[in-house]
């Protein structure tokens, strides 16, 4: 009996570990304050983008979203119009597509020159073809955004969620426009009333890492 029980305590702290370890795993990702890392991810001109080769910008809007999902789709003008606004202020859109182009092919980097040479994407639409940057910063959705201010510490995650509360597009009257609210607090040196919201979109596709 007394072997019976060494076994079963050793059982139950193997499991508290797993449990443990995995849920270390679904915690991961920048969270408000984090300082974001750059990265180097190949744009839809083929060539490399990298955050440093932006030395005149105040910040960025990095957003993963994608060709396929009918969020993304919905919330495309809108990604654009944040561009359009805030680039020339200096926080342009990064637009960076995650998923896994064997579960939607309509995903492929292909597909990806196609759609933003279609709609003019004034941004770099890039391929996280390892799927690693979306892991670094726990995206969950597409569209979602992060929005990082540059200070003296480095790229400072300043809010991250939903562009707006309007998802289907309908309310444009009644909508909270968390994205730009955001930036604008933050260009009158200010702190976002709201940094954190949930993004309303398609999950991400990963890869089977079987």
């Amino acid at each position: 009996m007394k072997t019976a029980g060494i076994n079963f305590k050793s059982h139950f702290l193997l499991l508290l570990i797993i449990v443990s370890s995995n849920f270390a795993k679904a915690q991961t990702g920048y969270k408000v304050g984090d300082l974001a890392k750059d990265f180097s991810l190949k744009n839809v001109d083929n060539k490399m983008v990298v955050l440093a080769d932006y030395p005149d910008a105040k910040g960025f809007f990095v957003i993963f979203t994608c060709n396929h999902c009918p969020y993304a789709k919905m919330y495309e003008q809108r990604i654009m119009d944040l561009d359009k606004k805030f680039a020339p202020q200096g926080y342009p859109v990064i637009a960076i597509n995650p998923n896994d182009p064997k579960a939607y092919p309509e995903d492929s980097f292909e597909n990806m020159k196609k759609r933003s040479a279609e709609k003019k994407y004034t941004f770099p639409y890039l391929l996280d073809e390892t799927q690693d940057i979306a892991k670094t910063y726990g995206a969950k959705a597409t569209p979602h955004v992060y929005l990082l201010q540059k200070t003296k510490r480095g790229l400072e995650v300043a809010y991250i969620g939903a562009i707006d509360n309007d998802t289907e597009n309908v309310n444009q009257s009644g909508r909270n426009n968390y994205a730009d609210n955001a930036v604008e607090a933050i260009m009158k040196n200010k702190k976002p009333q709201i940094t954190q919201t949930k993004a309303i979109g398609c999950s991400i596709k990963w890869k089977d890492e079987n």
